[in-house]
Formats: structure tokens, C-alpha cells, sequence
């Protein structure tokens, strides 16, 4: 299966693959695209979002095959700097689990991961509130929540909107499912290339809580917060983002305003 893939500056030496969030596609990393034009830039739609609505259908490791494939097909030298924000965090952990070999440097930030199987009544309750959510997807309320908890600046909310309308009802609820109950790959331990594990200040607790287990069990990995942001900071704080990402992907200092995180 292929994907819709924005590629932009394909004579540059190193590639960065931009992985996106749950009801976004690659718009959501237009800041960061026009940043590093001194890069090769890979921006994939996810399977059942953007304009690979039609490719189905989602689930994480189906996403991380497929763009492992892209990986060795389109990054020079079959590597890639990886970067993914929550739904896409959890696809690049797929990928570093499954072919850590086509990872350079990785990001990623706001990760869910499980240590253990769902509960019967965390089953219960996902599913009654899929069916709760799923008839109001698309209300103005509905989309409203969202922006306001990813912290989604003015000029990306037609697109965010726009997104959101693409992906159907059955799609919705795979995804979801897909998102919550993600377990934490095996594999992760022997991962040897750095690794950056970052959530926004304003994050869900889930999410630090998340953070706290893969920094204790990805080897070559540090933690950073992003003061005063939300969950999809990127787009919140696209300059900071910027200079994180160029600092790590060049082996440099990270930016002094982060609060690095220790385990």
C-alpha cells in the first residue's frame, strides 16, 4: 500500500520523516517543513487520514511497515531522522522496535504506551465513550475541545477541521482503539541510536507517565519538557520545535529553555 507522501528537497544528504497525530495530517508539520529546507523532507498522511483516507486500514504496525518500506525506498542511505507527535510517536516506536536499523536521531513527543493488557471495564468504558463520541465527531463543541487542548493555532484550524471531516465513523473508532490501547513494543531496549522522549508542560498525565517508561527502558534516550505548551506544541511553539529538532539531529546542545527530565 502507498500513502500520499509530501516530498520536498530530495538532493539534500539527509532525510527527516514527519509522522502526524490522530485526526491531522502532514499539514501539521508545514512550519517545520519550511524550516528545514536544508533537509530531504519525507510527510506521509497515516493510513484513513488526510489523503490517505482511503488506505485501510489504520492500524500502528501496519503504518510502521509501510513506512519503513518508504524509509528504504526514498531516505538516502535507508535512514532517516525520525519524528512523530502522539499517534506518530507511537508509529515511530513501532518502527524502532520492529527496524531500529533505518532510525538516525528520534523525536518524539506525547506517546501513550501501556505496560500491560487492557482491563475488562477499561474495555467497558472505552467503548462507551467511542459510542458517546463517535455520533459528535464532527459538532462545532466537539472539534472546538480539540483545538483548544492541542493548542491549535488560528491559521491551522480549517485544515484541522477539514481532517477531521475526511475520517469516517468506522475509521474513527480503529483509530482510537488503536491509540489507547497501544502497548509498549518489545524490542525498544536494544535500540542504540539517540533518542529524545518530550511532552508539552500542559500534557495529559498519561502521557509524562508514558514518558517516564520509555526513558527507563530505551537505553539511548534523554527526556525533555516543553515549558508552557500543550500536547501538540509543534504547531503551538513552532520556533522552540524548530531549534529542539535542529539541536538534536546535529548533536548539539538542546535549547536552555527546555526543563530536561531525569529518570
Amino acid at each position: 500500500m502507498k500513502l500520499y507522501t509530501k516530498e520536498t528537497n530530495p538532493e539534500n544528504k539527509e532525510t527527516i520523516l514527519f509522522i502526524h497525530g490522530y485526526n491531522m495530517a502532514g499539514w501539521m508539520w508545514d512550519e517545520q517543513v519550511k524550516a528545514f529546507s536544508d533537509y530531504h523532507c519525507l510527510v506521509p498522511d497515516l493510513p484513513e487520514h488526510g489523503n490517505s483516507s482511503d488506505v485501510e486500514p489504520f492500524t500502528i504496525d501496519g503504518a510502521a511497515q509501510i513506512l519503513i518500506d518508504l524509509i528504504l525506498d526514498k531516505a538516502h542511505n535507508g535512514k532517516a531522522h525520525l519524528v512523530g507527535m502522539s499517534l506518530g510517536a507511537q508509529v515511530v516506536l513501532q518502527i524502532l522496535s520492529t527496524a531500529p536499523e533505518v532510525a538516525d536521531h528520534t523525536l518524539i513527543s506525547g506517546a501513550l504506551v501501556n505496560t500491560t493488557p487492557p482491563s475488562e471495564s477499561f474495555q467497558k468504558l472505552l467503548d462507551y465513550l467511542i459510542k458517546v463520541y463517535i455520533p459528535v465527531k464532527n459538532d462545532h463543541l466537539s472539534i472546538g475541545s480539540y483545538i483548544r487542548s492541542y493548542g491549535i493555532p488560528r491559521n491551522f484550524i480549517r485544515k484541522f477541521k477539514e481532517s477531521t471531516y475526511v475520517i469516517s465513523e468506522d475509521s474513527s473508532d480503529q483509530i482510537i482503539r488503536e491509540n489507547l490501547l497501544f502497548e509498549r513494543p518489545n524490542g525498544l531496549e536494544k535500540v542504540n541510536t539517540p533518542v529524545l522522549v518530550m511532552f508539552g508542560e500542559k500534557d495529559y498525565r498519561i502521557i509524562k507517565e508514558s514518558a517516564d517508561e520509555l526513558l527507563n527502558v530505551i537505553p539511548n534516550s534523554k527526556g525533555a519538557v516543553a515549558r508552557k505548551v500543550g500536547h501538540m506544541w509543534n504547531m503551538e511553539k513552532p520556533d522552540l520545535f524548530n531549534d529542539v529538532l535542529r539541536a538534536l539531529i546535529t548533536d548539539n546542545p538542546l535549547p536552555e529553555v527546555l526543563k530536561m527530565k531525569k529518570i
